[in-house]
């Protein structure tokens, strides 16, 4: 049976989403994220999504680390999501914004404790002369925090790519996949197949 084609791509992913969601062992909201920054060169790494809706895929991370300066840099991104227990993938192509400050104040809140310890701590993608560094600086964080409220730290926020291509994959036998791809265009969405 061939992939349908309803108005909005983000109704699909999310449904796609909702099935992985019920089958994968393990962070079905994970998806490769590629940026490139000024010098051009591309860079790929995985992210866990935490929200989508119609404005578009979010994510957070530190703003100092290598995919925040890249995109401070160059504001647009790709996203990937495989699915290999149900043999899908999703490709997201787009114009990325930071999120609000209250969407990453709220997001923040909602970690656990020692993740929120964590965002202090780590000088994400900077050198690290050996683990008992990292270990320290958690030690020192949790002291100063105490028992008391963790503020989300300056350097810490979000992004949202607004996707202006959505290609839905599934696998097919004799390697006759098929292929729907989804193009923003004056205000809506015009599909497209594409061959395997």
């Amino acid at each position: 049976m061939a992939l349908k084609e309803p108005n909005d791509p983000v109704a699909l992913f999310e449904a796609w989403l909702a099935e992985a969601a019920a089958i994968e062992p393990n962070d079905p909201n994970a998806v490769a994220l590629a940026t490139v920054g000024r010098d051009g060169h591309p860079s790929v790494r995985m992210v866990l999504l935490k929200s989508v809706d119609s404005r578009g895929f979010v994510f957070f991370t530190n703003l100092e680390s290598r995919k925040g300066r890249q995109l401070d840099e160059n504001a647009h991104a790709a996203l990937c999501f495989h699915w290999k227990s149900l043999r899908r993938q999703v490709r997201v192509e787009g114009a990325v914004t930071p999120v609000t400050t209250e969407e990453a104040d709220a997001y923040f809140a909602s970690r656990p404790r020692d993740s929120q310890i964590g965002a202090w701590a780590s000088s994400q993608s900077r050198p690290l002369e050996g683990r008992f560094e990292l270990e320290k600086r958690v030690a020192q964080f949790a002291v100063r925090f105490g028992l008391g409220r963790i503020e989300r730290p300056a350097h810490w926020s979000g992004f949202r790519v607004a996707p202006e291509r959505i290609e839905f994959w599934e696998e097919r036998p004799f390697r006759l996949h098929d292929r729907l791809v989804y193009h923003r265009r004056d205000g809506g969405w015009a599909t497209e197949r594409l061959y395997p």
